[in-house]
C-alpha cells in the first residue's frame, strides 16, 4: 500500500505551486480535498494511466471544477502526464485550464457549471449498469454547489435506478463562495437528507486517511442503492493560515505567503 499521507503532502505542494505561479484563486477549496483524492487514487480506483481510456476503469468526476489544481497534480504524480507540464497552468495556450478540462489526460468531463457532475455521473452509472459493466462511479462535489436543484434531481434518480455503483463524495468544508454555508444556505442535517433520498451515507473525517480508506474499502456491492461519503474538511487544511478563512476561496499567496505555505506543509508531513 502506497504512503498516502506523503503523497497528500506532494500534491499539496505542487498545488500551492501552481495557483502561486498563475497568481489564480482557489486554494482553499483544493487544499481541502487533497486527502480525499490522494486516498482515491492510491487503493481505490481502477485506472491505468498508460492508458487513460481502459474500458474497464472507474469514472472519476470532480464536480467543483473550480478546484481542479489538486486534481491535477494528484494525476500528475499517478503518471498521466510528466509534472513539469503542470507548469502551464492557467497560461495562455495551456490545456491546464483554470476549470477542470477533459483536454487534460485523466479528467474524464469539463466541470466548473456547479451542479452538472453528478446527473453525467448517474447516466455513465445507469450505462454501467445497462451494460453490465462492473467499473463504478465517483463523483466528488463541493458543498456550496448542493444550493443547485440539478443536483437533488440527480440524488432523487439515483437510487429510483438502484445505482449501487455511484459513489458521491461531499467536501464539506462548509465554506462557500459568499459565505458560511449555514448562512448562506443551511444544509443541516446533511446526512438525514441524503437517507430521507434513500441513500446508505457515511460520515468521515475528510483528513483522515484510514477513515477515508475503510469507508471506500467497505461500500457494499450489489445492494442496489448509492452511497454517499460526508467527509468533513476544513478549506485550505494544511496552512494554518488559510485554515477556515473564506478569504482563500478567491485570493493568491504573496511571496512572502508561499514560502510560508509550502514550509508548514513540507513541516508537516
Amino acid at each position: 500500500m502506497k504512503n498516502t499521507k506523503k503523497i497528500a503532502t506532494e500534491i499539496r505542494k505542487l498545488t500551492l505551486k501552481m495557483v502561486f505561479e498563475a497568481k489564480a484563486s482557489h486554494i482553499g477549496g483544493a487544499l481541502s480535498m487533497v486527502d480525499i483524492l490522494a486516498v482515491l487514487y492510491n487503493g481505490i480506483l481502477k485506472f491505468n494511466p498508460k492508458e487513460p481510456k481502459w474500458e474497464k476503469r472507474d469514472r472519476f468526476l470532480l464536480s467543483k471544477g473550480h478546484a481542479c489544481t489538486s486534481l491535477y497534480a494528484t494525476l500528475a504524480i499517478a503518471g498521466f502526464f510528466d509534472i513539469e507540464e503542470l507548469k502551464t497552468y492557467a497560461q495562455n495556450g495551456s490545456i491546464f485550464l483554470s476549470h477542470a478540462s477533459h483536454k487534460v489526460l485523466g479528467v474524464e468531463f469539463s466541470t466548473g457549471s456547479l451542479g452538472h457532475a453528478l446527473p453525467v455521473g448517474c447516466g455513465m452509472a445507469l450505462a454501467a449498469k445497462r451494460k453490465k459493466e462492473n467499473w463504478r462511479t465517483f463523483v466528488l462535489l463541493s458543498d456550496g454547489e448542493l444550493d443547485e436543484g440539478s443536483n437533488w434531481e440527480a440524488i432523487l434518480f439515483a437510487p429510483n435506478h438502484k445505482l449501487d455503483n455511484l459513489i458521491v463524495i461531499i467536501d464539506y468544508n462548509k465554506i462557500q463562495s459568499l459565505g458560511k454555508v449555514k448562512e448562506v444556505l443551511n444544509l443541516d442535517s446533511l446526512r438525514a437528507k441524503f437517507e430521507a433520498f434513500n441513500w446508505r451515507a457515511v460520515e468521515v473525517d475528510g483528513h483522515n486517511h484510514k477513515e477515508l480508506m475503510n469507508a471506500f474499502m467497505n461500500i457494499p456491492l450489489e445492494k442496489d442503492i448509492p452511497t454517499v461519503i460526508i467527509a468533513n474538511t476544513i478549506k485550505g487544511k494544511g496552512v494554518d493560515f488559510m485554515e477556515d478563512k473564506l478569504l482563500w476561496h478567491y485570493k493568491s499567496p504573496s511571496n512572502e505567503e508561499f514560502e510560508e505555505a509550502i514550509k508548514q506543509i513540507e513541516k508537516s508531513s
